[in-house]
């Protein structure tokens, strides 16, 4: 039985190193990995005049209960340096979270962070993930970014910072991406 033939296998191999050159040329060299640590407060506002978070679907007043299963909500809420509203705002958290667990407060999460402020104007965070409301520290994922975050994966980790009985909560923040 032959082996390969040498002349193949080169030819081969100037094709490949062609396609990673013309990849490159073409948007596919996205640079050495970058590590960023973000740390911020996201404000969900339910009450007032100008609530940042609105039911969009739910089941029916008399089946709602306490852990809000089957409750989806949309939001637009503000991420900011600190925990006060007045806070310097960084950016938006929009998407939406709904009860996700028939047992306890536990929501899908899905939104974007879109940064408005600084270095990452104008980039995103995508999150998804479990946010089982009640424990003290909540770990989602980071799945995807765009901008200053191309390519992001990591994770975030959710903190309590206050909560009131009208249901407005502030959540302190540590996100940890790797990115491009």
């Amino acid at each position: 039985m032959a082996g390969p033939d040498p002349a193949s296998a080169i030819s081969w191999l100037f094709f490949f190193a062609f396609l990673i050159a013309a990849g490159a040329q073409n948007g596919f060299d996205f640079g050495e990995e970058k590590r960023t640590h973000l740390h911020f407060f996201f404000h969900d506002v339910v009450s007032g005049s100008k609530p940042t978070v609105v039911r969009v679907a739910g089941v029916t007043s008399g089946l709602r209960s306490l852990n809000m299963f089957g409750d989806v909500m949309m939001i637009d809420d503000a991420l900011t340096e600190g925990p006060d509203s007045t806070s310097k705002l960084i950016g938006r958290a929009q998407g939406f979270y709904a009860g996700a667990s028939q047992e306890e407060l536990a929501l899908l999460m899905a939104m974007n962070y879109y940064f408005v402020e600084g270095d990452y104007k104008g980039s995103t965070l995508a999150l998804l993930g479990r946010n089982s409301v009640m424990s003290a520290t909540r770990e989602m994922a980071i799945i995807g970014g765009s901008g200053y975050f191309r390519l992001a994966r990591g994770y975030a980790v959710a903190k309590t910072h206050s909560f009131n009985v009208s249901g407005d909560a502030i959540v302190e923040y540590n996100v940890y991406v790797i990115h491009r």
